[in-house]
């Protein structure tokens, strides 16, 4: 049983560690672009790009949970909620034609396609907090 507990402690910390890898890269590279450049910078869009990364750890964070018995619910919708928001929001800047450039990145169709990015942020990082949580019960 002993064997089983590192097994999944270690499964949690490395799928704790991918969710919030693209969070921690964006704000690093916000921090030394600013400095650098003596001007804000900060690219909105890297948690999407480094999704991969995420979902992997995600979905790490979901095997130990059930190898755990423990938050499988929490971590199981936080994992869904990621990928849902970033892809409609990959659909929704198709659909309103921002995605191929028909129409300027202005109104209603930038705030929802930003809303939804988000959102999935928003979620990336409450599946960080539920990873987290997940090492310390176990």
């Amino acid at each position: 049983m002993e064997n089983k507990s590192r097994l999944t402690k270690f499964i949690t910390f490395i799928g704790t560690v991918l969710v919030w890898l693209p969070i921690f890269f964006t704000i690093v590279t916000s921090i030394v672009g600013t400095v650098l450049s003596h001007t804000f910078r900060f690219d909105y869009l890297m948690p999407a790009e480094l999704f991969p990364i995420a979902l992997m750890g995600g979905l790490l964070l979901l095997w130990a949970a059930k190898r755990a018995q423990l938050n499988k619910g929490p971590i199981g919708w936080g994992l869904v909620a990621m990928t849902g928001f970033l892809i409609t929001s990959q659909v929704v800047a198709v659909v309103t034609g921002l995605a191929h450039g028909e129409h300027e990145p202005t109104g209603w169709r930038v705030v929802m396609v930003l809303a939804l990015l988000a959102l999935f942020v928003l979620a990336n990082i409450v599946l960080g907090i539920m990873g987290i949580r997940l090492f310390r019960k176990l």
